[in-house]
């Protein structure tokens, strides 16, 4: 579903850029000014890009000096890479794209989007909950990996809680547990 809309995107974006561009160059200025345009803002947005890069670069070497992880950096490298390929595909909707992913003020909002809905979430479910805090902290999980439900189809599962009938304990109580030993024979000893 999602490659769906992602090759939509992908053939959307050079098409209206193609359009634009076509628009651009019959209705607002000659084809060679808009050709000058185009060139003009690549060579501009490299200029924006390179100058950003070395800041963000910077910036994680400093964060690393003093132990700290530099996630945001991080992201920011990231978004200034993809701007650096929107500016160099020529065409004015790919710079506009660009121009929006290399400048702080507009790249530190798509960062924090990128960050809640994409970069968290994806790691929170390859970590099993550790990304956001969400971890297991009593019980075990049942068979679909959610430990919010017990065998018995209450809430809490596992040995965190008591309830009225359950044979469950907390944590450090000691269950008497009828077991049957079997010898090297195959014999049965007497119920323990």
């Amino acid at each position: 579903m999602r490659a769906r809309y992602l090759l939509v995107a992908l053939l959307a974006i050079p098409l209206a850029d193609a359009a634009f561009l076509l628009w651009v160059a019959t209705n607002v200025l000659s084809p060679v000014q808009t050709v000058a345009l185009v060139v003009l803002t690549g060579l501009l947005g490299m200029l924006l890009v390179r100058a950003e890069g070395r800041h963000t670069l910077r910036s994680v070497q400093r964060k690393l000096a003093t132990g700290e992880v530099p996630t945001g950096e991080l992201l920011d490298g990231a978004l200034l890479i993809a701007a650096g390929a929107f500016l160099l595909t020529p065409g004015l909707v790919t710079d506009v794209i660009g121009f929006l992913l290399a400048i702080p003020p507009t790249r530190y909002p798509i960062r924090e989007v990128l960050r809640r809905y994409v970069v968290v979430p994806y790691l929170d479910s390859k970590a099993d909950g550790f990304v956001t805090g969400t971890v297991w902290t009593a019980g075990f999980p049942n068979a679909d990996g959610d430990a919010r439900t017990g065998t018995d189809g209450g809430t809490g599962g596992g040995f965190g809680r008591t309830d009225a009938g359950d044979d469950r304990t907390r944590d450090g109580d000691v269950v008497d547990v009828d077991f049957e030993e079997v010898d090297g024979n195959g014999d049965r000893d007497a119920e323990r």
